[in-house]
């Protein structure tokens, strides 16, 4: 069933209320997604803006087929060559296979990596490019390079002022009416947030840049329609390209996370007496405690993307941290995060060597690594307890 977005645009995409995950398990889903296609039904042309995952592309073409007569899609355009974007476009392609594909040379090696080389009609565009498609409308072509593969894109419709933002500015979470500002607000934000801190957040660099390149364009917005979740319309535009240019530039608040894990509870002991400090030394910052075995790490990386200061502990186990503090270590090292302090603690019973190897890591991962630390032998005693003031101080400084 198609949505009206706006004159002749409609939403023609797939909301699954029952996604739990995404890029296989390494992305968690609390409210469902939607992977976000569009059919623009001009004077001149038809045009259908991306397509939806291939597991729903049964469902997707089917649809397509209620709502349009295929033969008359004039062109595809496929902003991203990701499987949740181009992964019905077999389907749809042995439906209408002589309709030109609008994208970029990157994504012509994305879909023909992923699907085969079938002898599609691509066209490839760049920056500027411009498509008549009827009634005095255009689509503009906007390269998103690395926002958040180098095959993508973003389209512009002159008139009705649409940006088909792909990836950039989504949310994982399922709106059925449509609009961002119809979504409870809590979610939508949250999810907006942690869409970034987790998917953009490594490209952070180019997200500048490319608000102002959008900007000199002088393009009007009044809709950002991303390939998951809301819409955004009116000032709500604004608002969210606001909030991007902000995670970008080395995002922080008052907030300092903390997130280990333990063996034998004593490293626990020490995040929770660490957490307690914090609140001492300054009430009004916020302070949150993550067992990372136990909590969700998308979850997580989105309090660390909030945050000045990040505390991670391990006890000592094979002369190493924890694995699953290394794995955690890992995704938070792929994510690089700006302009953060970090710290490290832990109890170990013979050699001891997981803070140094936190420290070494988080350094790694671009944190700003002070030199307190506790590193307790077999449980953490009364002087390791007295080394917590010291190490909030210079993590708050």
């Amino acid at each position: 069933m198609r949505k009206q977005v706006t004159g002749n645009v409609s939403w023609v995409g797939y909301v699954d209320w029952e996604l739990e995950s995404f890029h296989g398990d390494d992305y968690s889903i609390k409210h469902g997604s939607s992977q976000n296609s569009y059919l623009i039904e001009e004077e001149e042309k038809t045009v259908l803006m991306d397509t939806v995952w291939a597991p729903h592309r049964l469902d997707f073409v089917s649809n397509l087929k209620s709502e349009i007569d295929l033969t008359k899609i004039d062109c595809i355009v496929a902003n991203h060559g990701e499987c949740d974007h181009a992964g019905s476009l077999t389907t749809l392609m042995d439906e209408i296979p002589d309709t030109p594909i609008y994208c970029t040379a990157n994504a012509v090696k994305s879909i023909e990596g992923q699907f085969g080389k079938r002898g599609w009609d691509f066209h490839v565009v760049k920056t500027g490019d411009a498509l008549d498609i009827g009634n005095g409308k255009k689509l503009v072509f906007v390269e998103m390079t690395m926002l958040h593969w180098p095959d993508s894109m973003a389209t512009y419709l002159t008139g009705d002022n649409v940006l088909f933002s792909m990836d950039a500015f989504g949310q994982h979470l399922s709106v059925e009416e449509l609009f961002a500002d119809k979504a409870d607000q809590c979610d939508l934000w949250h999810e907006a947030q942690k869409y970034y801190a987790n998917i953009l957040n490594p490209f952070s660099r180019f997200v500048g840049p490319k608000l102002e390149q959008i900007a000199s364009l002088n393009l009007p917005i009044d809709y950002i329609a991303p390939a998951h979740g809301g819409i955004w319309r009116g000032d709500d535009c604004a608002r969210i390209m606001d909030a991007y240019a902000q995670w970008a530039d080395a995002y922080q608040e008052d907030q300092v996370t903390i997130a280990y894990d333990t063996m034998w509870q004593g490293t626990g002991r020490i995040a929770h007496a660490m957490a307690a400090e914090v609140h001492r030394q300054s009430p009004d910052t916020v302070v949150k405690v993550f067992n990372i075995s136990k909590s969700d790490k998308n979850e997580v990386m989105t309090e660390v993307l909030k945050s000045k200061a990040l505390c991670v502990g391990s006890p000592t186990e094979g002369q190493d941290m924890l694995s699953s503090v290394a794995g955690w270590m890992a995704f938070l090292r792929s994510l690089k995060f700006q302009g953060k302090k970090a710290a490290a603690f832990g109890c170990y019973g013979w050699s001891g060597e997981s803070v140094k190897r936190l420290q070494e890591a988080l350094a790694d991962a671009g944190f700003d690594v002070i030199d307190e630390s506790v590193r307790a032998l077999w449980v953490p005693g009364e002087d390791d307890f007295a080394q917590v003031p010291a190490l909030v101080q210079s993590l708050l400084a």
